[in-house]
């Protein structure tokens, strides 16, 4: 009888596995590979192909990419976007049926959701909120070291309202902090446009960030980790403050690390939070010791230099972090541009290059680029544009979708070569299951194989094109 049941649940598994197609070899691997592609000379936006490729033995000529899993990278946190105040203000003016839907089109992995696995929010108004403002704004003249008039009012009309949505569909998200400025009061100009963070208020800035963190959980809400300073390098924002290594370094030495310490915060401490062509900066803090006892890692954009820079920083420090936490695509938007050079330089470059997370910039925007703060970026272009309950998706939809969907938290990069006009970056799963994203560089379609375990997959893409196989 035993024998009978195991013949009749081979029968099934036989039954169920999937049929031999056109595009697999049909020698019986066993393995196929699922297929999502965007190929926007084609028209196709992030869908999933029909019919399932089979790995075989059959070899070719093409251009081969090789899966190995037995080498590890980074561990992975999760792709997403910037949840600005004011993509915050634009869901919230929404239906709450439509917001809903939207919402779970964002966060849900799960039917058609890209299934975003972390945000990025600013602590206090960065250039895309309504107007400027920080939780410690006061009288001229006053101070207020013991943060004791130290307010979240601000954030609970729209953002921690929407906040609160997006933890309900996705409980495991991460979220990390950055501010723009400290409050002005602190500053050496009095300011929101540039100045810098005064040395005698090193400690009350630090006990702010601790606050901040502190009234944050009691809103239900987690801060995984803050940055010390968005940009801090570039004072012509609104706002925007100016940090020197050297000062970030002291700061965090003198001030933020042991604030956290005493307060029993274990948020991470993340440094830089700029450009790649200034590898220097996170270097500088990380040499110093003491401040680099507690500092998980360094953060990056990439509006100046190469993505490629990055892993000098990881190889300097391999036991610290890096995270990519912001890009934006300029408005009106051109996906076939966008999605080639975003996919190519952030999804696989900052990924290869040990990042463990990739945000884009603004979650939403309204259809004239709004809100933003007087001489704040007017050109930023949401991953949607929401106006009213109607909702457009934009190139970083697609950007991160090929991501996020599928290299859920807990995903480890794994070995993949590069092929010179097929870039390219493997994950596993926690479940096990392999993701490989490729990008086609060139203007014509082109062949080339996916190698694992001794199997072949012959696959090809259209120029400009980019897919993702999932087995």
């Amino acid at each position: 009888m035993k024998i009978l049941h195991l013949l009749f649940a081979l029968l099934i598994i036989s039954c169920n596995r999937p049929p031999e197609n056109g595009n697999g070899t049909g020698d019986g691997s066993g393995i196929y590979a699922e297929a999502w592609i965007t190929a926007p000379t084609q028209g196709i936006l992030f869908e999933k192909q029909v019919t399932e490729t089979e790995f075989g033995a059959a070899v070719n000529a093409d251009p081969t990419i090789v899966i190995d899993t037995t080498v590890r990278y980074q561990e992975i946190d999760g792709f997403g976007n910037c949840l600005t105040g004011g993509s915050a203000i634009l869901l919230n003016r929404m239906s709450p049926a439509s917001r809903a839907a939207l919402l779970q089109q964002l966060f849900s992995p799960e039917g058609n959701g890209i299934g975003i696995s972390y945000l990025r929010v600013s602590i206090g108004a960065s250039d895309l909120s309504d107007r400027v403002f920080t939780y410690s704004d006061l009288a001229p003249g006053e101070t207020d070291p013991l943060m004791e008039k130290f307010s979240l009012a601000a954030e609970k009309e729209d953002l921690i309202p929407v906040l609160k949505e997006i933890l309900a569909i996705n409980p495991a998200l991460k979220i990390m902090g950055s501010p723009w400025t400290a409050p002005l009061w602190m500053k050496t100009n009095n300011a929101s446009v540039g100045g810098s963070l005064k040395r005698e208020w090193f400690d009350a800035y630090a006990l702010y960030f601790v606050r901040y963190i502190q009234a944050m959980k009691a809103e239900g809400i987690t801060i995984d980790a803050v940055t010390v300073q968005n940009e801090p390098l570039y004072g012509g924002n609104n706002p925007s403050m100016v940090m020197t290594a050297a000062d970030q370094a002291l700061f965090i030495r003198q001030s933020l690390g042991p604030a956290f310490t005493a307060a029993g915060i274990t948020t991470k401490i993340i440094i830089y939070d700029h450009n790649a062509d200034r590898t220097d900066y996170p270097l500088e803090i990380l040499n110093d010791a003491v401040a680099r006892n507690y500092v998980d890692g360094s953060a990056f954009h990439l509006y100046g230099g190469s993505i490629n820079n990055l892993t000098a920083v990881h190889d300097a420090y391999p036991t610290k972090n890096l995270y990519f936490t912001e890009q934006w695509v300029g408005g009106p938007g051109d996906l076939a541009g966008d999605l080639k050079w975003h996919v190519e330089n952030l999804i696989i470059g900052a990924t290869r290059n040990w990042c463990r997370n990739v945000l884009e910039w603004n979650l939403a925007s309204d259809p004239t680029y709004d809100p933003h703060t007087v001489g704040g970026c007017d050109r930023c272009l949401g991953t949607v544009t929401i106006d009213g309950n109607s909702v457009k998706r934009n190139p970083a939809w697609y950007i991160l979708a090929h991501a996020s969907k599928f290299v859920r938290p807990g995903s480890v990069r794994v070995s993949s070569t590069m092929q010179g006009n097929f870039p390219n970056v493997a994950f596993q799963t926690p479940e096990g299951k392999k993701v490989l994203i490729v990008v086609n560089t060139t203007d014509t379609k082109r062949n080339f194989n996916v190698r694992f375990r001794g199997f072949n997959m012959p696959l090809s893409l259209n120029g400009g094109a980019v897919g993702t196989w999932i087995w």
